[in-house]
């Protein structure tokens, strides 16, 4: 039991250290939200009365969920990079150097970069709602929310796994936006998936990231192409082989 709770407050503590890092960083949080920003604005007003000739409805409703999980995806895979700051400056060696588990301290730092990440998530969408977003059901912000979560832990054990044979930051961005690109614009966040060629269908079928942005947007306005029960699971199952896999490579690292 004395192990158990240690093993807790090894996870809490660096759980927190993430948490603090970004709320003590406003420019960090402010610079974050142009991109999404962006997005709503040229895209939801841009291209919504094309969206509405179509016959499609409301286009902000059906792209606010997307940029909320574009926020997180974005949020959770450059979590990465603070592995490798803490390689450069010395922090990641004191800590490995601890008596404690290699997957402890992984399992806390992915728990810490998925909560910023969530959080990112929760401000896009109060900024979704600032610009006429409209849920069906404010009550199915909850498990959204869950789903959300599912997102950033997928995605920060992702980053975390990458970031973990890497030494350069450099490197390290130009790794992840050959990565992240593609993930994001072949997920279903921006169009519509029942009128997609097969070929694209089939890739944005095998992006774990399209069943997340199904997910919240199923929730949020209704709009599906899988059920919450496939959703779940393949969230569930990548995410539990990215975090072993993130877990094995972070073991890796030389103190």
């Amino acid at each position: 039991m004395n192990s158990f709770n240690a093993t807790l407050r090894i996870i809490y503590t660096l759980w927190l250290r993430q948490v603090k890092r970004y709320w003590r960083s406003p420019a960090r949080i402010v610079g974050s939200l142009g991109q999404p920003l962006l997005f709503l604005i040229a895209l939801g007003y841009g291209l919504g009365a094309v969206f509405q000739q179509a016959g499609q409805g409301n286009f902000i409703s059906f792209l606010a969920p997307g940029i909320m999980c574009m926020a997180i995806l974005f949020t959770s895979i450059f979590s990465g990079i603070e592995i490798i700051w803490d390689k450069q400056f010395g922090f990641l060696k004191e800590t490995l150097v601890a008596p404690v588990s290699r997957w402890t301290i992984m399992f806390g730092r992915t728990l810490g970069g998925a909560t910023v990440a969530l959080i990112q998530g929760v401000i896009v969408f109060l900024l979704a709602l600032a610009l006429g977003f409209h849920p069906t059901n404010f009550w199915m912000i909850i498990p959204a929310l869950f789903f959300m979560l599912l997102i950033a832990l997928l995605f920060t054990a992702l980053g975390t796994a990458i970031a973990s044979r890497l030494n350069d930051m450099q490197g390290f961005q130009l790794i992840m936006n050959f990565v992240v690109m593609p993930i994001f614009f072949l997920s279903g966040a921006i169009f519509p998936l029942d009128k997609v060629p097969v070929a694209l269908a089939i890739v944005v079928k095998i992006n774990p990231l399209s069943y997340g942005i199904d997910a919240v947007r199923s929730l949020l306005v209704g709009n599906a192409v899988f059920s919450l029960a496939v959703d779940a699971t393949v969230l569930i199952a990548v995410g539990a082989l990215l975090m072993t896999l993130g877990a094995w490579l972070f073991s890796g690292i030389q103190a």
